[in-house]
């Protein structure tokens, strides 16, 4: 490609609003203010929500020296029109909502990747490429001796492996900072991951507006499309990105996947190396599998949406109606054109258009403002107890430190001895180090490795103040049988 065709892309690249809120004169107050707002923690806010948070922050700004003049209602206005911002109004809200768009969170994303250190070729990203180019090379092979002398050596391989680690005093692993360099090389391709979703949903919202307005403009495609339709096709779901966010969906949503991938990262996460990451990394890998749960269900509701309401807006005939208004509009164009120069602006014509206007009532129905309707009520009262379960208990505990190798090896100490164990029982033996922490890690590790009961049992423990406390908590089993889940 030359260099004029170079510049011609970058030409219409530069007027996107990628490009745009990179090349702005404010854009690091701008990418500051949307990172912290709409992309670090929370990825949509009220829009009351949204005004106030950023109102506050314009006002330290401005403390700062800023020029940042306007408020926050007219900054949020503007980069909703630079397409910077979406706002929307899902079903059920009482208010509108805001959320980055696709071209701001890569614009984010590029900008604070910029910032983090990393080598310019790390070894995984190299074996990714490699092991990625292999697996192409043979998947793609239709010769039936080469397949099978490379499924040969592949097992000469890991049979030599599995010599070397019996015969091995002990198992080698990664070193530290391989490890470390792995760890956050997944972190960020997940992270890269998660940006995808947002540039899938503007695709499907594209698709959506071409798909209308191939039905309400061309008769060829139109027909095609009506055609389509009426004869039930899904052509949101059958479009090329429809069936790749599908194939992506089952992948993700497939239970012996989500399992192996939930136990990989709890494995990970108890490695010695996995303490040297930062705290923001560590809970990026915690939540990486609801998060991408989140925003994968986000976009299969929304594509099922679109589907919905396009085969809704054919089947009710509300097209018809459209395209109705739409040649109106195109023959008022066509006619305003052939008068155009013989008809003056500032001619007069001898038309008359009735405007609307306000309905006019008594004053006798006004009724005067009563201040004690909105008198806030100041009284305090007891709060009600919090329902939660076992499941929230987890979630919980996946979000904090809390030391389960200890733990694990405190049940596994019991179960030597006993056939089975409740939690009050392995406390007895072993105190609670990390006081509560202890207590809820136990809990943690029952609902998936023991047997829970709708009986209670009594625990005990010492807090860091030197009060002994108690509590009342479910009454969960180890087992000898399960044990070996605990290593």
């Amino acid at each position: 490609m030359r260099s004029a065709a170079h510049a011609a892309v970058y030409d219409r690249l530069r007027k996107q609003p990628l490009w745009k809120l990179l090349a702005a004169g404010d854009a690091h107050v701008i990418i500051g203010l949307l990172q912290a707002h709409l992309f670090n923690t929370e990825r949509r806010l009220p829009a009351s929500v949204f005004y106030e948070r950023l109102e506050r922050d314009l006002e330290e700004l401005r403390a700062q020296g800023a020029d940042m003049p306007q408020t926050a209602r007219a900054y949020a206005a503007a980069w909703l029109a630079s397409g910077w911002l979406e706002r929307t109004l899902p079903p059920g809200a009482t208010e509108e909502q805001y959320e980055l768009s696709a071209a701001a969170e890569s614009a984010i994303r590029f900008v604070s990747g910029m910032q983090q250190r990393r080598t310019t070729a790390t070894e995984s990203r190299l074996a990714v490429v490699i092991e990625q180019l292999v697996k192409l090379a043979e998947e793609t092979d239709a010769n039936r001796e080469t397949r099978l002398a490379a499924l040969l050596e592949e097992k000469r391989r890991i049979e030599a492996e599995i010599e070397r680690i019996s015969k091995a005093e002990t198992v080698p692993t990664l070193d530290e900072s391989q490890a470390l360099e792995r760890a956050r090389e997944i972190i960020s391709l997940a992270d890269e991951l998660i940006g995808d979703f947002r540039r899938v949903r503007t695709e499907f919202e594209q698709l959506n507006r071409d798909l209308r307005s191939r039905i309400m403009s061309e008769e060829e495609s139109r027909g095609a499309v009506l055609e389509a339709l009426f004869a039930d096709v899904d052509l949101i779901s059958e479009s090329n990105a429809g069936r790749t966010f599908n194939a992506f969906w089952r992948l993700l949503t497939d239970p012996v996947q989500s399992a192996g991938l939930d136990d990989a990262l709890e494995q990970v996460l108890t490695r010695d190396f996995s303490r040297k990451l930062d705290q923001q990394e560590r809970q990026f890998l915690r939540r990486v599998t609801g998060i991408l749960l989140d925003q994968g269900g986000e976009v299969h509701d929304v594509m099922q949406s679109f589907a919905r309401s396009l085969k809704h807006f054919v089947q009710s005939r509300e097209f018809l109606e459209q395209r109705r208004l739409a040649r109106l509009l195109v023959d008022a164009q066509r006619a305003a054109q052939a008068v155009k120069d013989s008809v003056k602006p500032y001619e007069g014509l001898p038309y008359e258009l009735t405007l609307t206007s306000s309905s006019i009532r008594s004053l006798s129905q006004w009724q005067l403002y009563d201040p004690t309707l909105n008198r806030i009520d100041g009284s305090v009262r007891r709060a009600d107890d919090l329902d939660i379960d076992l499941e929230e208990v987890g979630e919980l505990v996946a979000q904090s430190e809390i030391d389960f190798t200890t733990l694990k090896r405190n049940i596994r100490a019991v179960l030597e001895n006993l056939s089975q164990t409740s939690i009050a029982g392995v406390m007895q033996q072993y105190p609670a180090e990390q006081g509560l922490g202890s207590v809820v890690g136990y809990i943690a590790l029952g609902t998936r490795h023991g047997e829970v009961t709708t009986l209670e049992e009594e625990v005990a423990w010492q807090g860091t103040d030197d009060k002994q406390r108690h509590a009342r908590i479910p009454a969960i089993y180890f087992t000898r049988e399960r044990v070996h889940e605990l290593v």
